[in-house]
This record gives C-alpha cells, sequence and structure tokens, in this order.
C-alpha cells in the first residue's frame, strides 16, 4: 500500500513520530517537498534525532529513503545530517537515494533570503526561517536553479561561479532597500562583505559538495516505479503542514511549497492512482510559528499570556524543531481540520499530544467561525479575513489525569474518550492513530 503522510495545521504536528510507526510496514519512504527550513523529530529506543532532510526510514533498518524532486535540498545540510547519523552507527549510503531532478537550496540563496526579509517593511515580513527556501523556490520557477543532476555535469563549478555573480547583483539592489537596523547579512558557512559574496570561495565550498553527494544522485523516478511494480509498499513524507501550503495556505504567510497529498506526486514522479491512503497528522490542539492569522490563539510568549495556551506551550515543548523559535498555542480548530481533510482527502487523522492536554480542567473546541456578524463553518481563502473572524466554541470537561501510560483506546478517561470523539466528529475522517506522548512506545494504532 501507497500512502503519504501530511500535516493538517501550521506544521509542527508530530509528523515526524508518526512517519517512523508508519515506516515499519513501508519498505520505501520518500520525502516529497520543502527543505531543511522544517525539522521531524524521532524518539526512539530513547534517543532524540531531528531529521530535516533525510527520510525518518533511515532510522529502520533495510528501508529505501529518497529525497524527491520536489524538495529543496540544501547540501550543506544534507552532508550534516549524514555525518551525524554516521557518527551514531546508522550509515546512509546504499539506502539514500537523490532524485537528479531535486533543487538545490544554496548559500547565496541564503543570503538572499535574508535581504529580502530585511527588505520588508513591518507587518509585511513573513516570517521567513532565512533558510533560503523561498529563493530556491523561486529559483525553480524562473528556471535558473541548479539541480542535484548538475552536480555530475563537468561544468558544475562555472554554473556555481554564474550563479553568485548574479546575486552579488541582486543584493546590491537589496542592500539599498532595507529597511532593517544595520547594513549587513550573515550566512554561516560563508563570507559577506558589504552584502557581496564570494564566488572563489563558493566555487571551493561547492567543489567539495559535489565529491561528496555525487554518489547518492540518480533518476529516482523509475526506481519508485519499479518498487511499484514489484510491489513494494511506498510511504511519502511532507514537510510543514497542510495551512502554509503555497496554494492553500494563509498566503502570503506560507511555505514555498504544497505540503498538501497533491504534493506528493509532483514531488515523486508517483501518480495520484498510485496513492492508496493519506494520513492526516493533527495536534489535540493547534500551534503556529511565525507570522500570520491564528484564529484560537491564547499564548505567544509575548503579548497573549493565557494559562490554557501557556500550558500547552509548556508541556508540549512547543519550540521549533529546526528555528527553536516559540510556538503560538491555541484551542483545536475544527474549521481548519475540516479543511484540511478536504483538500488532501484524508482517510484517516493520526491525533497526537493528546496527553498535552491532561491538566486542564475545560478544554474548548472551535467548531465554526463568525465573520462580520454571519456565522460560517468554512476557512475564508483570504488571510485578512481570517484575521477578522472570531472563534465558535464548544466547551467541554477535562480528564484532569495521566494519559501517557495507556495501552488500549479502552482505558482513556471517559472525558478524553469523547473529547477524541468529539473531534474526529468534527473533523471529517476515522482515527487511525493516537499519540500520547513523544516515544515511539507511546503510540495506539487503531486502523493502521
Amino acid at each position: 500500500m501507497n500512502t503519504v503522510l501530511i500535516g493538517s495545521q501550521w506544521g509542527d504536528e508530530g509528523k515526524g513520530k508518526i512517519i517512523d510507526v508508519l515506516t515499519s510496514k513501508a519498505d520505501y519512504v520518500v520525502r516529497y517537498q520543502g527543505g531543511s527550513n522544517a525539522g521531524h523529530t524521532v524518539i526512539a529506543e530513547g534517543k532524540k534525532r531531528v531529521l530535516r532532510l533525510i527520510p525518518s526510514g533511515i532510522l529502520h533498518d533495510g528501508k529505501i529513503c529518497v529525497i524527491g524532486n520536489g524538495v529543496v535540498m540544501n547540501p550543506l545540510d544534507l552532508i550534516e545530517e549524514i555525518e551525524t547519523l554516521r557518527s551514531t552507527g546508522i550509515e546512509a549510503k546504499g539506502r539514500l537515494f537523490i532524485s537528479t531532478r531535486t533543487q538545490m537550496v544554496m548559500l547565496y540563496h541564503r543570503a538572499l533570503d535574508k535581504a529580502e526579509e530585511a527588505a520588508r517593511v513591518p507587518g509585511k515580513k513573513i516570517g521567513t526561517t532565512g533558510r533560503g527556501i523561498g529563493p530556491a523556490y523561486a529559483a525553480k520557477v524562473s528556471r535558473t536553479g541548479l539541480r542535484c543532476g548538475d552536480m555530475l555535469a563537468e561544468g558544475f563549478l562555472d554554473l556555481v561561479r554564474e550563479q553568485v555573480n548574479d546575486t552579488n547583483s541582486k543584493l546590491r539592489m537589496l542592500r539599498n532597500e532595507r529597511v532593517d537596523e544595520g547594513d549587513s547579512i550573515e550566512v554561516p558557512g560563508c563570507t559577506i562583505n558589504g552584502y557581496q559574496l564570494d564566488a572563489e570561495e563558493l566555487v571551493s565550498i561547492y567543489r567539495e559538495v559535489q565529491a561528496k553527494l555525487a554518489p547518492y544522485v540518480c533518476d529516482t523516478v523509475p526506481m519508485l516505479h519499479e518498487a511499484k511494480k514489484a510491489g513494494k509498499s511506498i510511504l511519502l513524507e511532507g514537510a510543514q503542514g497542510t495551512m502554509l501550503d503555497i496554494d492553500f495556505g494563509t498566503y502570503p504567510f506560507v511555505t514555498s511549497s504544497n505540503p498538501t497529498s497533491g504534493g506528493a506526486c509532483i514531488g515523486s514522479g508517483l501518480s495520484p492512482r498510485d496513492i492508496d491512503c493519506v494520513v492526516g497528522v493533527i495536534k489535540a490542539y493547534t500551534t503556529r510559528v511565525g507570522e500570520g492569522p491564528f484564529p484560537t490563539e491564547l499564548y505567544d510568549a509575548v503579548d497573549k499570556q493565557d494559562p490554557a495556551g501557556k500550558t500547552m506551550a509548556e508541556r508540549g515543548h512547543e519550540f521549533g524543531a529546526v528555528t527553536k523559535r516559540p510556538r503560538r498555542t491555541g484551542w483545536y480548530d475544527a474549521v481548519i481540520a475540516r479543511y484540511a481533510q478536504q483538500v488532501n482527502g484524508i482517510d484517516y487523522w493520526a491525533l497526537t499530544k493528546l496527553d498535552v492536554m491532561d491538566t486542564l480542567p475545560k478544554i474548548k473546541i472551535c467548531v465554526a467561525y463568525e465573520l462580520d456578524g454571519k456565522r460560517i463553518d468554512y476557512m475564508p481563502s483570504s488571510s485578512a479575513e481570517l484575521a477578522r473572524v472570531k472563534p465558535v466554541y464548544e466547551e467541554m470537561d477535562g480528564w484532569m489525569c495521566e494519559t501517557s501510560n495507556i495501552t488500549k483506546i479502552e482505558d482513556l478517561p471517559p472525558k478524553a474518550k469523547a473529547y477524541v470523539d468529539r473531534l474526529m466528529e468534527l473533523s471529517g475522517a476515522k482515527l487511525g492513530i493516537l499519540s500520547i506522548g513523544p516515544a515511539r512506545e507511546s503510540t495506539l494504532r487503531i486502523a493502521l
């Protein structure tokens, strides 16, 4: 069976753990979009690992891992990840394959990302992670980006030199538009003087990259179709979440790719007919990182200080796996969940972090919105409208006891079971997995 696993909120839903759980039944694990701006956290056998690019299947013996063409891959980050895994006894060579079509995020993309954000006026800033993802996708669409297959060609380093010189021209213009204080940008790993990159320094860096990564690069499309013909099971994992999708998210406060299930085909080379099941990962509450509307927001560690939201942030350890930025927290939003189910065709929910809610005496669920005095049960396509909505809540009693030690769903406290049942009733799909703790073992598999 071929399964797509997607995030159903603004990312950080706990996809890494669920992917890790589902990998036991998969032969191939494919990352189909995003870059190293988002991390999947996996805790297994007491060890915590954050994977930014390599599919989580690498932690399981014998699984083949593919970085698909929909990914924008920072080769320096990937090398670091490969070497970190190797130091813990996990060898990627022979099990990790990178598509020749995968776009590369270069150091000059990171410089552009930071310069562009510095040129945005307050209120227009996107809250980018500064890891070069947006400029890399922009280069892809404008047909100027470098792909991993270019590393197999003799003229690769000449292309790098040409791209750096072109980027320096753009950086000179952005320097004049800067609105932030200061007159410099910093990118770890390279020298920037007065908004200008050293082309020969970057050529030297990417010469070493070419030598290290070229052996991993191949055409992964025929590989996946041969696996399909042989009856192998393929798990496709996305990064971020539905509400950050470039088309279906809270635009412009979104990422530059399609984390939704449709992106799995575009980013892997499989066809829609090859997908058998879509699993949506969703928290028992809601979080968001960065800018943009958030209807049920309670806590942001700055202006909003609701005690329930603070409890979610503290018990849920709500900090970005890669960025370390504190996440904004709020009540579960069933409007967003229904929307995610519709645009992704979700068959099963993987509901995570129920245990975070264990100490709350009262729990609210957003069941609809009020927009300009009118009740609506759909998500507005405009971020400006979403910023104006007022959540319509139902309130339920909390269960006020620990759930993380439960091994069967039948043993959930009745009030916790009632909460889970109500979320499923409101959200349009069946419960497949219930996660009640960060470890692989704290997982109740219901229908998957």
